[in-house]
């Protein structure tokens, strides 16, 4: 496999984009596609698919790793945009599922055999086994956090793109070795944090981002907290439709118990909880709002004996964002300035003054990235055939869930820390900074 090796460049207004690849044949012939004028060909009707789906050699062939609630509605149809799937998609064609449980795996293959009207898309256990495939261009990856990295790490390796669910990692360390990684091989990848791909949220990072609501001065968060132990004890025998093994992964071993395999997300051995689930969509748009892309906080200072579920965070210029309630909103950020505030989540857009809310963004200005169609699939797959940067990239992903980590490294040592971005270690504190990483269960260690 040739690598392609080379830093992304900048442009101004935040549009980025990163040298084209070249690593296959077949993308450099995707990149041609997006001029929108292609030598004329021919070729037979059937060869153009159902509907007049583009030719084969058209499409971006990809292959799904996990596929179970949220594998299946990023594969079928996406949870934001009834037309987000991949599936969806008319120059997509998916080729092969992979899950541990059998029984998701079936169930994905007979939804990819409905929509093309064919039987040939394969299902496996072992997700090593579909990216050995040289015929895959892209992979989605919505298996559990603990696995996106060493997912995304083997599948950039293998010569794939990426589009992966998010949390990015369970470890500021893993997050690290995958934007690394992507960078050195020159790939596509695309964590997803949808809400950069909306109008709300892009729209009100633009008017913090241009001075609107004056200097930035406090924001506050909407978030719950991290994870807990696991203290179940053994659950019964592993049911014969799970490859329990494979999907601890690099997880400590534990006795089989089904609310661990169907609750994870509460356990620390496999998440970071809910700091890291919706934090990697809210912490990700305090993190665009304030520019802070390639940087982060410089303090963290976790909850007190007053008010046991503030969490705060201070960046450069005295900026001070605090984790709390937020009126008329969950899973929300207020931005407060000097002249004005910005509040939004997922159903609000409020401005102070109000008329900010309709202000168009001048020639000149900050102008940041907009996904094609505001859909964020499309945002990956525009990314694939352009080899330009898309709103989510594999850098963007690790500043923004090393915040979250961070935050619970915060409360699991009870106590202030100060944080180098630049080095991304923390000064003169070797008990903070073991735990940016964790050991991995043998065989599935972590190597850059």
């Amino acid at each position: 496999m040739e690598s392609c090796i080379g830093k992304p460049s900048r442009t101004a207004g935040d549009k980025r984009a990163v040298p084209a690849s070249g690593c296959t044949a077949r993308r450099r012939f995707l990149q041609g596609l997006v001029s929108g004028i292609a030598a004329p060909c021919i070729v037979p009707a059937s060869a153009l698919g159902r509907a007049g789906r583009p030719a084969p050699s058209d499409r971006i062939v990809m292959g799904c790793i996990g596929v179970g609630g949220q594998g299946t509605r990023q594969m079928a149809g996406g949870i934001w945009s009834p037309e987000g799937g991949f599936v969806a998609q008319p120059a997509v064609q998916i080729v092969a599922v992979c899950d541990v449980n059998a029984r998701r795996r079936q169930q994905a293959q007979e939804i990819i055999f409905s929509r093309y009207g064919n039987r040939d898309c394969a299902a496996y256990r072992d997700f090593r086994e579909l990216l050995a495939r040289p015929d895959i261009d892209a992979v989605l990856s919505a298996t559990g956090e603990r696995w996106h990295a060493r997912i995304g790490i083997a599948a950039v390796r293998a010569g794939k793109d990426v589009y992966s669910e998010k949390p990015v990692s369970v470890t500021v360390e893993e997050a690290r070795i995958l934007a690394d990684t992507v960078r050195r091989y020159g790939a596509i990848f695309q964590i997803g944090t949808q809400q950069r791909s909306m109008f709300y949220f892009r729209h009100a990072c633009e008017l913090v981002r241009n001075g609107y609501i004056g200097q930035v001065k406090h924001i506050t968060f909407d978030l719950d907290g991290g994870p807990g132990p696991c203290d179940l004890p053994a659950g019964g025998p592993v049911p014969d439709w799970l490859d329990y093994d494979l999907w601890l992964g690099p997880a400590p071993w534990r006795p089989y118990h089904p609310r661990v395999v169907g609750g994870w997300m509460a356990y620390y051995d496999y998440s970071g909880g809910d700091m890291t689930n919706w934090g990697a969509h809210v912490l990700d748009v305090v993190q665009w709002g304030l520019g802070m892309d390639e940087s982060g906080p410089l303090e963290i200072l976790p909850p007190d004996g007053k008010n046991a579920r503030r969490l705060t965070y201070r960046y450069a210029g005295g900026v001070v964002c605090e984790r709390g309630p937020i009126p008329g909103v969950t899973k929300g950020i207020l931005f407060r300035g000097t002249e004005g505030y910005v509040k939004v989540s997922r159903e609000v857009l409020e401005t102070e003054p109000a008329s900010l809310r309709f202000r168009n963004i001048r020639p000149g200005e900050i102008e940041l990235h907009r996904s094609p169609e505001e859909n964020h699939h499309t945002d990956f797959l525009w990314s694939v055939r352009t080899r330009a940067r898309n709103a989510s990239d594999a850098d963007v992903a690790c500043r923004s869930i090393t915040v979250c980590h961070l935050g619970n490294i915060a409360v699991e040592l009870g106590r202030p820390l100060r944080w180098d971005p630049a080095r991304e270690r923390f000064p003169d504190d070797p008990q903070a900074n073991r735990l940016l990483r964790r050991p991995s269960r043998s065989p599935y260690f972590l190597s850059a």
